[in-house]
C-alpha cells in the first residue's frame, strides 16, 4: 500500500510501506552496486542521510569516519590499492571543505575518485540557509572544487542525478583519471525517481603502428637512450622491462613510480632529482634520446627544471607519452610526441622493438650496480646502528627486515616518504603508495585503512611522522571500527623535522618548526596509549631491539596497532638541486 506524506516546503512525495519508495537516493545505491562500488567512505550529514539510508540495504559497505579529510584519504588509498574509483559522499559546506585536502590529494596524483555531496535544498537557493557556503556569490560550492577535479556536475533533477553518476565514474576514470564531483541538493535525494541507466564503456587510445615503429628506430639507434617512467605506469610493467632489455636502455622513474620496475632490476638507476644519485642525475642530462612515459616532470624529479643537475634537452630528443595531451610538452620541447594509454603504448613500442638487433652495455650495467649498491649499502651500515633515539635508517632497516616481502607501504611526508623513496630497497612483491603531487601531510595514516580494505590479506604499514599522526588521530579509530589490520609505524623526532631542517641549515635557527611543552622542553603525545584507548595494540619503541620485535608481534596478530618509534632529526640527502634553497639565500630563478 501507498501512502502520501508531506515533503519539506509543501511538495507531495509517494512513499511505500515504511515511508521508502523508490527515491533518487535508493535509485543511485542501485546505480552504485551495477559498478561494482563495494565501499563509500564519508561521514554523515543531514543532507545526505537519505543515501546513508538506502545504503542501509545495500551489500555495498559505509566506512563512516570522523573527519571527511580522513574519509577523503581512506578513498584515495582504497582507489590506489584496487584499481576502481574511490567513491566518497559528503555533506552539505563544511563537510566538503574538510574533504577538500584529501580530493585535491587525490585529483594531483591523478587517482580516480568519485565526490558525491549533498547541498542545500534546491528551492532555498539564495536565502543562505545553514551550512551554504555563502557570502559573495549564493550556494556554489562545487566552486571549491573546480581547480582540482575533472569535472563538477550540480544535479537540478532526481532524472539527471542517474546521468550525472554515469559520466563521473566514466569521467574519473578515463583518460588522465582524476576526481570528479557530483554535487545534489538534499531534496533531490529524497524525490521520487526512476532506476538509473546502465553505464557505458570505452577503449582507451592505444599508439598507432607508424608512431611505434618511429619511436622503437630511434631507440635502436640511441647511443645514450634513457626510459624515464612516472606514476602513470604503476604496475604492469612486464613489456617496459622487456622493451629495455632488448636495446639495454636504462631505466629512471619518478618517486611516484618506485616500484613499478623492481628496485634490484639491474637497469634500474632510480630517481632522478632532488633525491636522485648523482649517476642518475648525470645520465639524465646526458642522453641523446629519452623516452618520457606518463610523468609530467615534476619539479622534485626535475631539480627545480635547472638543466645544471637533471634534465637538459637543448641536445637531447625528448619523446613523450601521455594519456593527457596537456602535459605533452608541458615543461620540455618535444620532438616525437603521442597521446595514448600508457600500457597500449608500451606493448606497441615493445612489439616494433623486436625487428631491431639487440644491445648490450655491459659498462654502464656494471656502474649502475656500483651506484646503488653502495646507496642500498650504505642504507643499511647506517641502519645498524645501535644508537637511541633511532636514526631513520635503523627503522627502515627493521622494518624491511620484519614486514612480509609483499607488504605494503603507505607513507606520509617527511623522511618516512623521501627516505624510502631514496634508500628504501623495495622487494620485487612489495608496493610503494606516497602522496606526490600535493605531498599532504596526514595522507598517510587513513590512506592506509583504505589501502587494507583493498587488500586484506597482506600487511599494510602505514609509516608516518608524528605530525602526519597527529594530523590524522581518527585514522586509529577507522581501522579498529573496520578491522582493517593496518600498522602504523610513527617515527617521531616531536617534530616537523624535514622543515625544522631546512630552517635551521638556512636561517641558523628552528622556529615554529619542533613541538615543545610550555617549558621549552621536546613534547610528544603517547601515539602507543592513543591506540591502546581506541582499541587498538599499542607499543612504545624504548631501545633499539624494540622496534624489531613489535614489528614482528604486531604483524602476526592482525590488529590494528600503532609503534612509536622516538627518532633523531636527520636530513634526507639531496644529490640534486630545489630551487627553495637559492631562494632563501635571494638568489631568484626569474
Amino acid at each position: 500500500m501507498t501512502e502520501r506524506s508531506e515533503g519539506t516546503h509543501g511538495h507531495r512525495v509517494e512513499a511505500g510501506e515504511g515511508g521508502h519508495g523508490t527515491t533518487a537516493a535508493h535509485a543511485l545505491v542501485a546505480q552504485l552496486e551495477d559498478l561494482g562500488v563495494e565501499y563509500v567512505f564519508g561521514t554523515c550529514g543531514h543532507t545526505n542521510i537519505a543515501v546513508l539510508d538506502a545504503l542501509a540495504d545495500s551489500r555495498i559497505r559505509f566506512v563512516i569516519a570522523r573527519h571527511e579529510q580522513a574519509a577523503a584519504h581512506a578513498a584515495d588509498g582504497h582507489a590506489r590499492a584496487s584499481g576502481k574509483p574511490g567513491v566518497l559522499l559528503t555533506h552539505v559546506g563544511p563537510g566538503l571543505t574538510n574533504a577538500a585536502t584529501g580530493v585535491m590529494t587525490a585529483a594531483l596524483d591523478s587517482v580516480p575518485m568519485v565526490v558525491i555531496s549533498g547541498d542545500i535544498p534546491s528551492y532555498y537557493r539564495g536565502r543562505h540557509p545553514h551550512q551554504e557556503i555563502n557570502q559573495h556569490a549564493d550556494a556554489d560550492q562545487a566552486a571549491v572544487f573546480r581547480p582540482f577535479v575533472k569535472r563538477a556536475w550540480n544535479v537540478h533533477r532526481p532524472q539527471d542525478l542517474g546521468r550525472a553518476v554515469e559520466r563521473a565514474f566514466w569521467t574519473a576514470a578515463s583518460g588522465r583519471p582524476g576526481a570528479v564531483l557530483v554535487n545534489v541538493p538534499m531534496d533531490v535525494f529524497s524525490r521520487p525517481a526512476a532506476p538509473f541507466p546502465p553505464i557505458s564503456h570505452a577503449a582507451p587510445p592505444g599508439l598507432p603502428e607508424a608512431t611505434a615503429k618511429l619511436i622503437a628506430a630511434r631507440l635502436a639507434a640511441a647511443e645514450r637512450p634513457l626510459i624515464y617512467v612516472g606514476g602513470g605506469l604503476r604496475e604492469d610493467a612486464e613489456a617496459l622491462i622487456r622493451l629495455a632489455e632488448h636495446l639495454d636502455i636504462p631505466i629512471a622513474h619518478s618517486l611516484m613510480a618506485k616500484g613499478a620496475v623492481p628496485d634490484a632490476h639491474p637497469l634500474v638507476l632510480g630517481m632522478p632529482g632532488f633525491w636522485g644519485l648523482d649517476l642518475t642525475n648525470a645520465y639524465a642530462r646526458e642522453a641523446d634520446v629519452v623516452l618520457a612515459l606518463a610523468t609530467r616532470f615534476a619539479e622534485t624529479d626535475a631539480s627545480s627544471w635547472d638543466p645544471r643537475f637533471t634534465w637538459d634537452f637543448s641536445d637531447t630528443t625528448l619523446i613523450q607519452i601521455d594519456i593527457d595531451p596537456a602535459e605533452i610538452g608541458r615543461n620540455y620541447p618535444v620532438e616525437i610526441g603521442a597521446v595514448a594509454d600508457v600500457r597500449l603504448a608500451v606493448k606497441a613500442i615493445t612489439d616494433a622493438v623486436t625487428s631491431h638487433a639487440t644491445r648490450t652495455r655491459p659498462e654502464l650495467r656494471k656502474q649502475i650496480l656500483a651506484a646503488r649498491s653502495e646507496l642500498f649499502t650504505a642504507g643499511r651500515e647506517r641502519g645498524r646502528s645501535a644508537d637511541f633515539p633511532l636514526r631513520p635508517e635503523r627503522i627502515l632497516a627493521d622494518l624491511r627486515a620484519s614486514i612480509p616481502a609483499d607488504a605494503v607501504l603507505v607513507t606520509d611526508v617527511g623522511w618516512n616518504k623521501n627516505g624510502v623513496a631514496r634508500c628504501y630497497e623495495l622487494p620485487a612483491e612489495g608496493r610503494f603508495i606516497t602522496p606526490g603531487g600535493a605531498s599532504t601531510m596526514g595522507f598517510g595514516p587513513a590512506a592506509a585503512v583504505g589501502v587494507q580494505l583493498a587488500q586484506p590479506a597482506r600487511t599494510v604499514i602505514a609509516l608516518v611522522g608524528d605530525g602526519g599522526m597527529s594530523a590524522q588521530l581518527p585514522a586509529v579509530p577507522l581501522a579498529v571500527e573496520q578491522g582493517a589490520a593496518v600498522i602504523f609505524v610513527v617515527m617521531n623526532n616531536r617534530s616537523h623535522g624535514t622543515i625544522s631542517d631546512l630552517q635551521s641549515a638556512h636561517y641558523g635557527r628552528s622556529h615554529g618548526c619542533d613541538f615543545t611543552d610550555p617549558a621549552g622542553q621536546p613534547y610528544s603525545p603517547d601515539f602507543a596509549a592513543f591506540a591502546t584507548a581506541c582499541g587498538a595494540d599499542g607499543y612504545t619503541v624504548a631501545t633499539p631491539a624494540d622496534l624489531g620485535a613489535a614489528l614482528l608481534k604486531a604483524v602476526a596478530r592482525r590488529r590494528p596497532a600503532v609503534i612509536d618509534v622516538p627518532m633523531v632529526n636527520e636530513p634526507v640527502p639531496t644529490p640534486g638541486h630545489w630551487n627553495i634553497k637559492d631562494i632563501y639565500q635571494g638568489v631568484f630563478a626569474d
